[in-house]
């Protein structure tokens, strides 16, 4: 037996191990030559159905529309006995002759009436009027006097109940617009929903000055919700009577609207 001049010192169960371990590595070497040839295959069979993937789609697609043109176009016929209708007879370039229809003649128009003048001889009387022109007046006797009155000249009344949008002078807060803001931030409470949303922003609210400065009808026009409407209604509502607006120096209903400026603190720095 001839032995490796490298192996010669070791022994015979290490000799056994390195036929063993040298096994192991040729198996494994085998093992992952086998499992690259399949993925080798994997890959190319992959790279295959997709390359014929285009392919199989053109003619799904031609098949397709080959179906769809002959489910248009096909034709069914019943397939029923023919029914005889027979022979037509007579002549097809026969003239039929309509009679003239007998009109009865139209009657006669009627006769209109003529009227005959007569001339009447001067000498005929036609009828004899008796009238008396001769008429007695004396100076008792008391004539009939006749009074024309003028009629008075009717005035119309300016209705004083009327709302104004316009009039000559505007009604102003007493004390002036200043007085009547200084009121408004005083008075003014923040609603606490409006405050937590962060919600702020005009409220326009509609009111009525009355005859003698008082407010009412208020209304409102635009709001902003989460409570300040109503907190802006609430304080025009309270607010001190204004002077009244004029017309011709007469007092008379206003309609203002006024806007309510709700701003947060954290908004105004």
């Amino acid at each position: 037996m001839k032995t490796d001049k490298t192996t010669s010192g070791l022994s015979q169960a290490a000799l056994n191990d390195l036929a063993e371990a040298n096994e192991r590595l040729t198996l494994k070497h085998k093992n992952e030559v086998f499992y690259d040839d399949l993925l080798e295959i994997k890959a190319s069979k992959a790279r295959k159905e997709a390359s014929l993937r285009p392919l199989l789609l053109n003619i799904g697609m031609a098949v397709s529309i080959l179906m769809a043109i002959i489910a248009i176009n096909w034709k069914t016929y019943d397939t029923g006995d023919l029914l005889d209708l027979g022979k037509v007879q007579g002549d097809l370039n026969e003239i039929i002759e309509i009679p003239i229809s007998s009109q009865p003649p139209p009657p006669p128009p009627p006769k209109s009436e003529s009227f005959t003048i007569t001339e009447v001889k001067d000498e005929e009387i036609i009828e004899d009027l008796d009238l008396s022109l001769d008429v007695e007046v004396t100076e008792d006797q008391a004539m009939e006097v006749v009074e024309f009155v003028e009629p008075e000249e009717v005035v119309e009344e300016e209705v004083v109940d009327e709302i104004f949008m316009i009039v000559e002078e505007q009604p102003m807060p007493k004390g002036g617009l200043e007085s009547f803001y200084a009121y408004l931030a005083e008075a003014l409470v923040y609603p606490p929903k409006a405050t937590r949303l962060g919600i702020s922003g005009s409220v326009f609210v509609q009111f009525v000055v009355e005859k003698d400065g008082s407010i009412s009808n208020v209304e409102l026009a635009k709001g902003i919700g989460a409570g300040c409407d109503e907190e802006a209604m609430r304080v025009i509502a309270n607010a001190p009577a204004w002077n009244p607006g004029k017309q011709r120096g007469i007092p008379v209903r206003v309609s203002k609207i006024i806007p309510v400026k709700f701003i947060l603190a954290n908004a105004q720095q």
